[in-house]
């Protein structure tokens, strides 16, 4: 079973139309147990980063999540990739779940629109991983956002994406994977990153 986090923002309805579409046993959950019982975490998040940090606290969830990421494997989407570094820029002061060492940081151009609102390609920095397994270099994906992560360790990379910046648009760490853009509204080619986690 699948526990699809609800931290009480966000609407949950795409990833679990995509696992429907997918036959995939889920639940979607703000209960520790749940969380701990689960065989896999998918974090769906959007919002600001403080507010869904404090969010995890209120719900006891915060400590689980740091205690289970890495026990079971782990897909963060958007603001489910973004918590699990250190901090970010858009809320100072506020610690993420510090899996990895890094922040995230606001794209800063006069070219182009922020947030980013659209499709964007990738390009497939480490060519041996599971996530995206059947996936070609330059495949467009959905992405709404208006920071990035910025990770010390550069060996998670798992792919980049220019927007001004080329900015790291997912990362890949033994059974922990975290994109920013969204495979659950990313048609076939998001539906077969999701399939690709379901089998990890």
């Amino acid at each position: 079973m699948i526990a699809v986090i609800d931290y009480g923002a966000g609407n949950l309805k795409s990833i679990t139309n995509a696992l429907d579409f997918l036959k995939v046993k889920y639940k979607v959950t703000d209960e520790k147990e749940e969380i701990e019982k689960a065989d896999k975490i998918i974090f769906p998040g959007v919002g600001a980063f403080g507010d869904c940090v404090n969010s995890l606290k209120k719900k006891g969830l915060f400590e689980t999540l740091k205690e289970e990421i890495g026990k079971k494997p782990y897909l963060g989407i958007c603001l489910g990739l973004q918590v699990l570094f250190e901090g970010s820029e858009e809320s100072k002061g506020v610690r993420g779940l510090s899996i990895f060492k890094g922040k995230c940081k606001k794209f800063n151009s006069k070219e182009f629109k922020i947030p980013q609102i659209g499709w964007n390609s990738i390009n497939i920095i480490n060519k041996k991983n599971k996530l995206l397994k059947d996936i070609k270099d330059d495949s467009y994906f959905y992405f709404v956002h208006s920071y990035y992560v910025d990770p010390e360790d550069k060996d998670i990379i798992l792919t980049k994406t220019d927007y001004g910046v080329d900015f790291v648009s997912g990362i890949e760490e033994d059974n922990i994977f975290g994109v920013q853009f969204h495979p659950e509204r990313s048609g076939a080619i998001g539906l077969k990153i999701l399939e690709n986690f379901v089998r990890c």
